[in-house]
């Protein structure tokens, strides 16, 4: 697969594969052309000064950030546009409000309630529907209807957005509260820890560092990059030991 800019499709498509073949190596399968990135709708031009500061962009939440924001906003089979105000509102809903916030409740809650060890418990309709999208989050990224990397993550965003619902809807810090609900809550928290395990997993070809970090709050016993997607329905946190660190995505806006 040659993935490359669709202005040049042209060249990797005919000429790049000519050359190759007159040199005797293996030409390409298929070729993705995809989208342009603009800046405010724009196309990027030194000469009409529309440019953007790549470590300026990196610089202001990171790099893993600054690609998800990327590979989610942009779309892959078509343009998308950088401005510096989604950059923020895409970092604040979706990687401080959202996944780093589903991280920093449920380990402070297996530290508070469980001493820091995972619980075993069942499998929840957490599980199942994980499993379900995680046949999805494939289907989008195998070619057969290209390769769209946004969508995966689109897909890996429901994710969240039912972890944070499940947390509020069994409300742990009730149930711990009741030793009639012990069992519950154990199964709750292991629950959200496969979760949040097995998102951690979905993102690390998208955001490699905070997708280690996390792993590592969650106390995996195993290497983030022995893990195989394939595995992902049955993985299994019991008795892991948490052990919360820096948040994830900080919500201050580093100084300039």
């Amino acid at each position: 697969l040659h993935i490359v800019g669709k202005d040049i499709t042209r060249f990797h498509s005919i000429i790049w594969p000519a050359i190759l073949e007159s040199a005797g190596l293996p030409l390409p399968e298929r070729v993705w052309g995809h989208g342009f990135v603009l800046l405010g709708g724009e196309r990027f031009s030194k000469s009409a000064g529309v440019r953007l500061d790549l470590n300026e962009a990196i610089d202001r939440f990171g790099a893993d950030a600054f690609r998800y924001f990327l590979l989610r906003e942009v779309p892959f089979d078509a343009d998308g546009s950088f401005s510096w105000e989604r950059f923020e509102d895409r970092y604040n809903s979706d990687l401080a409000n959202a996944w780093g916030n589903l991280a920093s409740r449920v380990i402070s809650m297996v530290e508070r309630y469980c001493d820091g060890i995972v619980p075993a418990g069942a499998r929840t309709d957490v599980d199942t529907r994980d499993a379900a999208e995680l046949v999805e989050y494939h289907e989008v990224m195998d070619g057969t209807r290209g390769f769209l990397l946004h969508e995966a993550l689109r897909i890996i965003w429901q994710s969240v957005a039912r972890g944070n619902e499940y947390v509020d809807r069994q409300a742990p810090w009730k149930l711990a509260k009741d030793p009639a609900t012990r069992a519950e809550l154990e199964t709750t928290l292991a629950s959200l820890v496969r979760q949040l395990a097995r998102q951690a997993v979905l993102v690390a070809p998208f955001m490699p560092e905070k997708a280690q970090a996390l792993w590592t709050q969650l106390g995996a016993t195993r290497p983030l990059a022995n893990q195989r997607f394939h595995t992902l329905a049955t993985l299994d946190a019991t008795g892991w030991q948490v052990q919360k660190g820096e948040p994830l995505f900080p919500k201050e806006k580093p100084a300039a």
